[in-house]
């Protein structure tokens, strides 16, 4: 009995020394294929999960511009038919082209298009017939500004005639209203994505007092109000344009006084400064803004259409620049490249040209462009 005991004992320890290091192979085998917790965790605080980053988009368009819309009697007489209308846009066929090229162009319409209800007239009190709007809207201008020293040349009367047919022809208008309600809407245009609103001023009006009561009739240059306006654009639009009537008649070069406006505007949100009344052509630049941003001023387009003659004053242009638009979740970047200029020329027949297309002009056409790159180097001149 006690030799079985000691038997069933033997067998019991040499199984037991069997089945340890199996249990114990296994116990570690199940652990390493089980990460402790703290290891887990950092697992995790290594791996974050990716959050999905804003798609960056981009869109571009192009703004163009001209310069004076001034319609002498010698200009609307050689457009006038024999049934009594006028029709100018023979007068402008070679430069429609051009016009229509731009997503958007401006023209500075100097002259009140009043019609023929009221009396057309010359200078020094202009008003010219209606079909002068209709000739831009066909040649593809988008929007004209109105704010200059003429704008009351033939009072209210002359100004509401006009904004009526701006109306009629669906040709968007800024610088003179007719109310109070009418001027506090800020104009603005959506190409490709991209909006851009648009403001214009006057340094005056030939002397002739705007009425107390409809401050309205035009927009005179006030430096805190033009600030003001230029605020609410900016919160508007993502390109503001801003027209300047101002500078001193036939002068070539800007002026102190032209350069400080223009800096105020840049540093109040302008982003592109089309400046005009000097007649004659001004030099494009860049101007940089307070922020660090820059801006494009074209100082003074010159003539683009008008019965003046004498040296340069039959010279005028098209500026053009792309501006493209950089979205990145809410965050907005604007960029303003490629600036181009068409110097144009007006014979007298009151047909526009674009100057390099003009055999005679050829010699005049190389220092225009010396004129207008010398504060732009890489300005072209094709478009």
């Amino acid at each position: 009995m006690k030799k079985i005991t000691i038997i069933s004992t033997i067998c019991v320890v040499i199984m037991l020394l069997i089945l340890i290091p199996v249990l114990r192979n296994k116990l570690t085998e199940e652990s390493s294929h089980e990460p402790a917790s703290s290891e887990r965790q950092n697992k995790k605080a290594v791996n974050p999960p990716k959050k999905a980053q804003p798609k960056e988009t981009v869109h571009t368009a192009t703004i163009g511009a001209v310069g004076d819309i001034l319609i002498h009697d010698r200009v609307y007489d050689k457009a006038k038919k024999r049934d009594g209308s006028y029709d100018f846009n023979p007068m402008l066929k070679e430069v429609k082209p051009y016009l229509e090229n731009p997503d958007i162009t401006v023209a500075n319409q100097e002259t009140m298009i009043g019609g023929e209800k009221i009396g057309l007239s010359s200078y020094p009190s202009f008003n010219s017939p209606q079909e002068v709007g209709d000739a831009l809207k066909k040649s593809g201008v988008d929007l004209v500004t109105i704010a200059n020293n003429h704008t009351l040349d033939r009072g209210e009367k002359a100004i509401l005639s006009a904004i009526n047919h701006w109306n009629e022809i669906g040709m968007p208008y800024t610088g003179a209203f007719q109310s109070s309600k009418d001027q506090k809407i800020i104009r603005i245009l959506k190409r490709n994505e991209i909006i851009f609103s648009f403001l214009s001023y006057t340094y005056g009006t030939n002397g002739i007092p705007v009425p107390k009561d409809k401050p309205y009739l035009v927009n005179l240059i006030n430096v805190e109000n033009m600030k003001a306006d230029l605020l609410k654009a900016k919160k508007i639009a993502d390109v503001v344009v801003i027209s300047l009537h101002f500078g001193n008649e036939y002068e070539r070069m800007p002026n102190e006084s032209q350069k400080e406006l223009v800096q105020v505007a840049a540093d109040s949100g302008a982003d592109i400064i089309i400046g005009h009344h000097p007649h004659v052509l001004q030099p494009v630049s860049w101007i940089k803004k307070k922020n660090g941003e820059r801006a494009f001023a074209a100082y003074s387009l010159g003539n683009f259409f008008s019965g003046q003659t004498g040296p340069y004053k039959n010279i005028g242009g098209m500026m053009d620049i792309r501006v493209k638009k950089i979205q990145k979740g809410n965050n907005v970047k604007i960029e303003l490249e490629n600036p181009s200029f068409l110097p144009t020329w007006v014979d007298r027949s009151w047909q526009v040209h674009p100057m390099k297309d003009v055999k005679t002009q050829q010699k005049q056409y190389r220092e225009i462009k010396k004129h207008m790159n010398q504060y732009v180097p890489e300005l072209q001149f094709s478009f």
